[in-house]
């Protein structure tokens, strides 16, 4: 049988993703020392793991080159969900959140108001729901200089510690979610490996850090 495809999010939930693994007993000796290469058999070859950048994880998994992938709240948030959520990793927590400068309030006023965010889909439903028509402008780059440079009232974007907001005279005004890392899977694959899949994710369950 062919191995289990894992793709992970390059980074830090990369990293955190391996040592979970590890907990379990897998052996990810060959994700220590990666070199160029971009997928891995561990786990004596059970399991393949490719790494991607976010938003390709989930492009992997929808369309089914990947069984499996971990990856932020934020960017299944931001990029659809054709394929199952299947666990709360617990790992990578922050939060969506709009910010604004330091003593300014967004709610205040009759004004229209704009937005900068790297997740303008995240943006627009949050202030759907709220029912205000908000202008939203993507930003690739550092969204802080948005406000700072008067092109916007506010950003969303996530927030760990908040002291880059901090730093450059912003503040929280609204949680809109938080976010962790999750396991998701590609729809078919879920039908055609489902005990593989359940097996993994319950050992995972057990190591996750509440």
């Amino acid at each position: 049988m062919k191995p289990l495809r894992i793709a992970l999010t390059k980074g830090r939930l990369e990293k955190d993703t391996v040592a979970a693994f590890e907990k379990i007993g897998m052996d990810c000796s060959l994700l220590h020392d990666k070199g160029r290469k971009l997928i891995f058999p561990i786990a004596d070859g059970k399991i393949e793991v490719v790494l991607a950048k976010a938003a390709d994880v989930i492009t992997y998994v929808e369309n089914g080159a990947c069984d499996l992938g971990v990856v932020g709240k934020d960017t299944i948030m931001e990029n659809g969900s054709h394929f199952y959520e299947i666990l709360d990793l617990g790992f990578g927590r922050c939060r969506f959140a709009l910010a604004g400068k330091k003593g300014d309030s967004f709610y205040g006023g009759y004004s229209s108001k704009t937005v900068a965010s790297k997740y303008p889909n995240v943006a627009k439903q949050f202030f759907a729901g709220k029912n205000m028509d908000v202008r939203v402008i993507k930003i690739e780059g550092s969204v802080e200089l948005a406000p700072l440079l008067g092109l916007t009232d506010a950003i969303v974007d996530i927030v760990e510690t908040g002291s880059t907001l901090k730093a450059n005279g912003l503040e929280v005004q609204d949680t809109i979610a938080e976010i962790s890392a999750r396991l998701i899977a590609n729809t078919v694959s879920l039908k055609l490996r489902k005990k593989e899949i359940e097996e993994l994710a319950e050992k995972l369950e057990k190591v996750i850090e509440k």
